[in-house]
């Protein structure tokens, strides 16, 4: 009864645009936000190293071929790299300074041996559990992550010998073995993939390998840093890439160019989000607005209630609940046009070859959820301050 006295006679036309607002807000804040997310983690669960880490090297020139520049990192240049503001994380890139060699060691594959070249990256980089990338000379074998430009050789190898190809599962099971040796004496260690990488195109191995190769076989040779993991702070890409242009750095092609289609898509979704949230608060003032107004317009029903016995929580209640209501029909109706864009906009993706995930994420529901909360607070807040006036 209290519904039909308070809203059925009201007009309607602000309500319904305020809530058409809404519902354009509310669709755009989960698909934007669905997005977004899916853009910052995109590559990520195919590649072991970090999100937004990149390998960075000084180009090659002719005087540096010819020995009259250098092409390697001093520590003053990597303090530096340290203190730049778009920078998270900078880490050396250690390199053998020992002869090693690799070979297969398993029947599913036959026998392959060659000369590799090893580094070690710091586990901060690497998007795998910590104890998974330790390494002590008794253990039973040495974890590596392997460039997938290797496991294609192997594949190629393979195809040339007759046998099966491996894929990313197989090949972690095939057991491999690593030769270390100088002039002097020659070790075996047995190895295992935990992982491979696009972005590296040597093998990478835990530092404590590393350092121990360098120890105990060493070969005269003075250790220098050529090339330098950079974790870039989310958004300053652009920044980072006019940087490495200025000091005649570079990257791998792809990673840059992931790294700057990430960066744009970022931005652009950030832009549609903060739309989306500009938009969503002009349409909860329109309805805060409408709620004070249906206020106003029944001052004299609204007093009349409360002096026949109606207490002030039920005519709150009654407020609050209506405007909850047309809440949430708003945030079901725009979670079924985000349902309706995101199998659009997958396809659409998947058709230019981006392969994203088809998983909804939990963030772009949680932001609707969290707005509508605030609304209905804010709401029953500014409602109970009109309804105490008239008593």
């Amino acid at each position: 009864m209290l519904v039909h006295l308070l809203f059925n006679n009201q007009n309607k036309t602000q309500l319904i645009i305020a809530s058409i607002a809404a519902l354009l807000g509310f669709t755009f804040l989960l698909t934007s936000v669905h997005y977004f997310e899916q853009v910052r983690t995109f590559g990520k669960s195919s590649e072991i190293l970090g999100s937004n880490s990149l390998i960075i090297q000084k180009k090659v020139s002719n005087f540096s071929s010819m020995a009259l520049s250098k092409n390697d990192f001093s520590a003053a240049e990597l303090e530096n790299m340290k203190g730049l503001e778009f920078t998270e994380n900078v880490e050396p890139i250690l390199n053998n300074n020992f002869d090693v060699s690799l070979q297969t060691n398993s029947e599913l594959v036959p026998y392959f041996r060659s000369d590799v070249f090893v580094q070690s990256i710091s586990a901060d980089f690497i998007d795998l559990p910590l104890e998974n990338w330790t390494w002590q000379p008794n253990d039973d074998f040495v974890p590596i992550i392997l460039p997938r430009e290797f496991l294609v050789m192997l594949n190629t190898f393979a195809s040339a010998k007759g046998i099966p190809q491996v894929s990313d599962e197989l090949a972690k099971s095939i057991g491999f073995k690593f030769t270390l040796s100088n002039a002097e004496k020659k070790e075996w260690y047995d190895a295992k993939i935990i992982g491979f990488t696009s972005e590296v195109s040597s093998i990478l191995v835990p530092h404590a390998f590393l350092e121990y190769g360098n120890k105990n076989f060493p070969i005269g040779k003075p250790e220098k840093i050529s090339q330098v993991l950079v974790s870039v702070k989310e958004g300053n890409f652009g920044t980072f890439e006019s940087w490495m242009e200025e000091r005649n750095l570079e990257s791998k092609k792809s990673a840059m160019v992931l790294g700057k289609a990430k960066s744009i898509a970022s931005a652009l979704f950030s832009i549609v989000i903060s739309v989306s949230v500009l938009v969503i608060f002009l349409a909860g003032l329109t309805l805060l607005q409408y709620s004070q107004l249906i206020i106003y317009k029944n001052s004299y029903e609204l007093t009349t209630l409360l002096h026949i016995g109606y207490s002030p929580k039920t005519l709150l209640n009654t407020f609050s609940n209506y405007f909850l209501r047309i809440s949430l029909v708003v945030t079901f109706a725009s979670a079924l046009l985000f349902v309706l864009f995101k199998f659009w906009i997958d396809e659409i993706l998947h058709q230019s070859g981006i392969q994203i995930a088809l998983s909804f994420t939990f963030w772009n529901f949680a932001a609707v959820v969290l707005v509508v909360v605030i609304y209905y607070l804010v709401n029953m807040r500014s409602t109970k301050l009109a309804l105490q006036k008239l008593r």
